[in-house]
């Protein structure tokens, strides 16, 4: 199939991966309320190069060591809730947008490139889009996976834009200390339970 015919259900697949709840929009959203959408981008960029960088190493082979080693996936779905609560603390201790924060840094870009690793929803995207848009013994392997990183982050960036740009303005709507500080526990009380959804 040619890779042109496979660009809409691509897109539309990568979109849906990319918008429906799950740890890293839970997160885009909590640091957007407690740090405010400019001080998120690192984030929201962390994860969108992050994840490309993911497909591209599933893509060329790297997910068979993860279908062959089956505790790896256990091992990621602890690590990942366990740095999830961590993140929800931090989002619960935060001050807001304006500073004056007793945990005053969001995630860095690095920091979120290297949490898709323990993400087991960006896994299961990984893993699930990667066969689904490229050829078994094709010749256009490397163009397939290209196009499905270039696509996924190209709905990945706009997509946790608007997580965290609701995050920013509720804490804006919501303008007094103690009103701030309950949209704070409220997104790390999102976060938290995304490590529900884990495993759920």
């Amino acid at each position: 199939m040619p890779l042109s015919s496979q660009l809409l259900p691509l897109f539309l697949f990568a979109l849906a991966g990319a918008l429906t709840p799950g740890p890293n929009n839970m997160i885009s959203a909590g640091s957007g309320a407690a740090f405010g959408f400019r001080r998120t981008l690192p984030q929201i960029w962390g994860v969108t190069v992050g994840f490309a960088v993911m497909v591209v190493a599933i893509g060329l082979g790297l997910g068979t060591l993860f279908l062959a080693i089956p505790y790896m996936h256990q091992t990621l779905k602890i690590v990942g809730a366990l740095y999830l609560l961590y993140l929800a603390w931090k989002i619960a201790h935060a001050g807001g947008p304006g500073g004056g924060a007793e945990v005053e840094k969001p995630m860095t870009l690095l920091q979120s490139a290297l949490f898709q690793w323990v993400n087991p929803k960006a896994w299961t995207i990984a893993l699930s889009i990667v066969p689904a848009f490229t050829t078994v013994g094709g010749d256009d392997l490397f163009a397939e996976v290209a196009m499905i990183a270039l696509v996924s982050g190209l709905v990945t960036f706009p997509s946790l834009c608007l997580w965290a740009g609701f995050g920013a303005l509720l804490a804006r709507l919501l303008s007094t200390r103690r009103q701030q500080r309950i949209v704070n526990y409220v997104m790390a009380a999102l976060v938290a339970a995304s490590v529900v959804m884990l495993f759920l």
